[in-house]
């Protein structure tokens, strides 16, 4: 197949959607399929230009065997409503524009988030009179009202008109998660159209490690016990909690709490660590991809958050296949389907969101007796290595983007 595949955010940015469109286009490649991503010029979270590209109209780059076509960009941070629904846009616009670059793909797929790159992708796929394919990574507009960004009101009614059009003009939709699929379902879409296709792990990668002491050493981490929250810095985690839970275990000399990450609510949480003199959080901002498999082998405990809200009922944050394929003790708090999918794997504590008595009740269990965690992230790697190894997952994807593709060629 040749696939033109439309995204907001690709490799060096560092973020899930971006690592796995990466490595599922990777997989693709190697197995004979031809991929064009259109992207924007690197620059999230932090709105700054990734060293090495410049943001102007249009440059081209090969990473893995993909032919990457990246556009030029209105370069905002990750923070400000207004600011990222302009960068949105734009990033639809230009993606489109930087599509006849493109000649005769078979089929054109886009990923959310975020919501327009889907407009984006169904604008293409007319053009190009070829079948589209909507990859759903979260749900707009449904997360936007729910962390009370957006309002009752005619800017609402046109997004959500909006995104039953998106459906109705997809030949297939993947999705990540099972709530995700019973949503679009419920949106008319027949069941049969919708992939369920979860996040995963590259094993070559992600596999047990020990500690790498070194590393530890170097931020002053050596013979601590760390807690470490991973990930974006963002209105979806509630991080404020952390901070709490921070303050209310000064007591313990030798805990330390790591943010590895970038995001909205970094300055923030900086700012509040500051005012209440908290010496036991270390904030590291963002790493590296290639270190992430060291860092996550040498911290003693893994913090999954979620906001108590019903639309992160619906979401599995993929840093859980990472997590637990490294054997690595993993707190979850979170309701719905990632903690049904923990309780049913025994690979984690599961507590209730945004509960601090919970958070320092399960923190100091661990310090206290590691071994019942050890256990659960002994069955987390099991679980994990069972059904959720990256290639194999791409490879399904694959099989469903040749079903859609024959079909539309059948009609």
């Amino acid at each position: 197949m040749k696939i033109l595949f439309i995204t907001h955010y690709f490799p060096p940015e560092v973020n899930a959607p971006a690592n796995r469109t990466h490595e599922h286009c990777r997989r693709w490649v190697k197995d004979g399929h031809e991929v064009t991503i259109i992207t924007g010029v690197p620059n999230h979270p932090r709105g700054q230009v990734f060293e090495g590209y410049e943001n102007r109209w249009l440059q081209e780059e090969t990473i893995d065997g993909i032919r990457v076509i990246r556009t030029w960009m209105y370069v905002t941070a990750n923070a400000g409503f207004s600011k990222r629904i302009v960068n949105y846009l734009l990033f639809a616009l230009t993606a489109v524009l930087a599509s006849f670059r493109v000649r005769k793909p078979d089929l054109v797929i886009a990923t959310s988030p975020q919501f327009f790159v889907g407009v984006a992708g169904a604008v293409i796929s007319k053009l190009k009179r070829r079948p589209f394919v909507l990859e759903i990574r979260d749900l707009w507009p449904k997360s936007v009202v729910e962390l009370g960004q957006l309002g009752e009101g005619p800017i609402l009614s046109a997004l959500e008109s909006l995104e039953k059009w998106l459906y109705r003009s997809a030949a297939g939709v993947v999705v990540n998660t099972r709530t995700f699929r019973d949503h679009i379902s419920e949106r008319g879409v027949d069941r049969d159209d919708i992939e369920l296709i979860y996040n995963g792990i590259d094993p070559a990668l992600f596999q047990p490690r020990p500690k790498n002491e070194a590393l530890l050493a170097q931020h002053g981490l050596a013979n601590r016990f760390t807690v470490a929250y991973v990930g974006t810095l963002g209105l979806a985690h509630g991080l404020s909690l952390l901070i709490d839970v921070a303050e209310r275990l000064k007591g313990h000399a030798n805990l330390r709490f790591v943010l590895i990450g970038d995001g909205a609510d970094r300055a923030m949480l900086e700012a509040e660590i500051e005012r209440r003199g908290l010496d036991n959080v270390v904030m590291l901002g963002l790493q590296p991809r290639s270190a992430m498999p060291d860092w996550i082998a040498s911290i003693d405990l893994l913090l999954v958050m979620l906001r108590d809200l019903p639309v992160f009922e619906t979401v599995i944050p993929s840093k859980i296949f990472e997590f637990l394929a490294l054997e690595r003790p993993v707190v979850v708090a979170a309701k719905g389907e990632i903690r049904r999918m923990m309780e049913e794997a025994e690979g984690a504590i599961v507590i209730d969101p945004e509960n601090e008595d919970q958070m320092v009740t399960a923190i100091e269990s661990v310090m206290d007796d590691p071994e019942p965690a050890a256990r659960r992230a002994e069955s987390g790697r099991r679980w994990v290595e069972a059904g959720y190894i990256r290639d194999d997952l791409a490879r399904r994807m694959a099989a469903f983007l040749e079903r859609v593709l024959e079909d539309s060629r059948r009609h």
